[in-house]
């Protein structure tokens, strides 16, 4: 079979995520954590950049994800630079973890 036009009763993903609120904050959350790592990119040194992304934005701080475990021993050490890099970038965050990506 080939494939047809889009259903007239197809709703995009914008639409849905602006229809419900509880996917509207997950959108922001993700926005916040993006510009969050767009801020601190540039502290993270060549190799070790390909081996984090932004991880979850909540209350309680922002996680940033390692790809093992001795990134994340790389990322802790940095933390207090990256915590001030986000000052800086009017981006303040309660606290800044560190986790493996599974």
């Amino acid at each position: 079979m080939k494939p047809t036009a889009l259903t007239p009763d197809a709703t995009s993903f914008a639409d849905a995520m602006s229809a419900s609120a509880s996917l509207a904050l997950l959108a922001e959350r993700m926005r916040a954590s993006n510009a969050r790592f767009a801020a601190i990119r540039h502290r993270l040194p060549g190799a070790l950049a390909s081996q984090v992304r932004a991880g979850p934005l909540d209350d309680a701080g922002w996680s940033i994800l390692a790809a093992n475990p001795a990134v994340a021993a790389k990322l802790r050490h940095l933390v207090p630079q990256i915590q001030s890099d986000l000052r800086d970038a009017g981006l303040p965050v309660p606290l800044v973890r560190v986790k493996v990506a599974v």
